[in-house]
């Protein structure tokens, strides 16, 4: 059973549509030769990280040591899972101008200026 399952989640094509919605090809982030790899090698990676598959022999064993971070990458796929993991672990920014001048509390705070105004006949 282990082997039908490692068969299927090599078959299977690699995709990341939180991170990448329109593919690694048209990220702009990846050559095509690293998009290819990614979406060939990176469900049995993933399968490897997650626990769902062991490492079956020494490459295995290094692309999840790499994976892990406990070892520099040397083969061209361990490169690009290296490359892609500071893609989408990179920090987000939230906005070319830096934080909001004005929040919802700011806004709360300010008293009502209706209720101060008088009438006089």
């Amino acid at each position: 059973m282990a082997t039908v399952n490692r068969e299927l989640v090599m078959r299977k094509s690699f995709n990341d549509f939180k991170n990448y919605p329109y593919g690694f090809a048209r990220s702009g982030d990846f050559s095509i030769r690293e998009s290819d790899l990614l979406a060939k090698h990176g469900s049995l990676i993933s399968a490897l990280m997650s626990g769902e598959l062991e490492p079956q022999n020494n490459e295995e064993q290094s692309l999840l040591q790499v994976a892990r971070g406990e070892k520099a990458a040397e083969s061209p796929i361990e490169k690009t899972w290296s490359k892609y993991q500071s893609r989408i672990n990179r920090p987000k920014v939230g906005s070319m101008y830096g934080r909001s001048r004005y929040t919802d509390d700011a806004f709360e705070s300010v008293p009502d200026l209706d209720d101060d105004i008088v009438v006089e006949d």
